[in-house]
């Protein structure tokens, strides 16, 4: 066990969870303090814009395109401040407001959201998000200078190439400033015209340092996406949805690549996509721990690597 300091569980804002709710909190912080951890990191949540999220959740309801017409029911389909508080009383510290636009003149509008909600939000990391468009360097400047301390890019929903000629000087205000971008540049769960590696390959070589978080591992595209967070020192991966049941019957992760993950270690960062899940959000931690990885593994997956590149 590690030497973190464990406080004592937090309680919640009254009547703030459902009798399944508080049994999930608890699961959760048993989780977290039997790894002697002061509580989780969570890199990959979703907060939007109210209207923005219910046309997300019908999205999924409608099982369009990006679902491969899977059933997915929204786990976690509460009111924003509901949400907020659970993820709270589930220990997690910090977290994220992936927010992504789907066309241009989408962007600015969404960070100043981000950038408001941060502000009213215990726990969040402010978040911002970024379009291939004319004025894309300006507005990310913006959102450094004014705080931002984490990117989300979804190359799948945007239908971009994250590589292209109007996003490299955005690229290198984020290289330059050192603040991470997780991106959503996998094939899984379906495919886009600019998904896969071979893109993020060509950001990379003209931005080396680029602090990239890649999304689901990647998925499928595991093993490349390995080989370029092993390739590039800056680059890392977050958990979302792998290994869990769900993911494992539709994009399963090759056993083989458990040794090289091991290795990343210090590069792999706990991300859940909380709200957006089909299952109880317990189940990703249990995911993680039954690859039986070890609990050091497992304290820097879950806090450590993401405490130490957000400065917690």
């Amino acid at each position: 066990m590690s030497d973190h300091h464990t406080p004592p569980a937090a309680a919640g804002p009254r009547g703030s969870t459902s009798d399944a709710g508080a049994d999930e909190a608890a699961e959760v912080r048993r989780f977290w303090s039997g790894l002697g951890l002061p509580g989780l990191i969570d890199v990959h949540t979703h907060f939007m814009p109210e209207p923005v999220l219910r046309k997300v959740w019908d999205y999924f309801d409608a099982q369009g395109p990006l679902t491969a017409g899977l059933e997915w029911p929204i786990a976690y389909r509460k009111a924003e401040q509901e949400r907020a508080a659970l993820l709270r009383e589930f220990g997690v510290r910090a977290f994220t407001a992936m927010l992504y636009p789907h066309k241009p003149a989408m962007a600015r509008w969404l960070n100043g959201w981000a950038a408001d909600f941060a502000r009213r939000t215990p726990g969040c990391l402010h978040t911002a998000t970024l379009f291939p468009e004319p004025g894309v360097e300006t507005y990310v400047r913006e959102a450094v200078d004014a705080g931002a301390r984490v990117f989300k890019a979804h190359v799948q929903v945007g239908a971009y190439d994250p590589a292209d000629p109007l996003l490299r000087p955005a690229w290198g205000v984020l290289a330059e400033a050192g603040v991470p971008v997780v991106i959503h540049c996998g094939s899984g769960p379906a495919p886009g015209s600019y998904t896969g590696p071979g893109p993020i390959a060509r950001i990379l070589a003209r931005h080396p340092g680029l602090r990239l978080i890649v999304a689901h591992l990647g998925m499928p595209e595991y093993e490349e996406f390995l080989a370029l967070a092993e390739r590039y020192d800056q680059v890392r991966l977050d958990t979302t949805m792998t290994f869990t049941d769900f993911a494992e019957k539709l994009m399963p992760f090759p056993r083989r690549a458990l040794p090289r993950l091991a290795r990343l270690g210090d590069r792999v960062l706990l991300g859940s996509d909380f709200p957006n899940i089909p299952y109880a959000y317990p189940h990703q931690l249990h995911a993680l721990e039954r690859l039986d990885l070890g609990e050091e593994w497992l304290r820097a997956v879950c806090h450590d690597n993401a405490a130490k590149l957000f400065g917690l």
